[in-house]
């Protein structure tokens, strides 16, 4: 499996759907709002095995001092093989000087971040 990680705009609909529906996300069943919010994100991450997406994430700034990641999700089949991490690390390219860093976390997540630099 090789995976590609990238910023893009360029991505249907349907497979961010697809995405969040296998990952019980509740924001599946707004698919237009989702698509939308997604789209004009500040950034905006994508993981790739060939043409399937396997891992997204996101983040709404001021372009300057704050930044706030909403999501960052990984396909069921391909978690645990340091996909999240490989978004993470290509979003803190561009916002690891940022005077502040947000987000929401809960469970097994709670971890990762943790793992990533992020303290609470």
């Amino acid at each position: 499996m090789k995976v590609t990680i990238s910023e893009t705009r360029e991505i249907k609909a349907e497979k961010i759907i697809q995405l969040y529906k296998a990952n019980k996300w509740s924001s599946a069943e707004k698919p237009t709002e989702l698509y939308n919010a997604l789209i004009n994100s500040h950034s905006l991450i994508t993981a790739w095995n060939k043409e399937e997406l396997i891992g997204i994430g996101n983040a709404i700034s001021d372009g300057y001092l704050m930044v706030y990641y909403p999501h960052l999700l990984v396909h069921p089949n391909y978690q645990g093989k340091g996909i999240g991490k490989m978004i993470m690390d290509k979003i803190q390219e561009k916002y690891k000087d940022f005077h502040m860093q947000m987000l929401t976390a809960d469970g097994k997540a709670i971890d990762f971040y943790r793992k990533s630099g992020f303290q609470n």
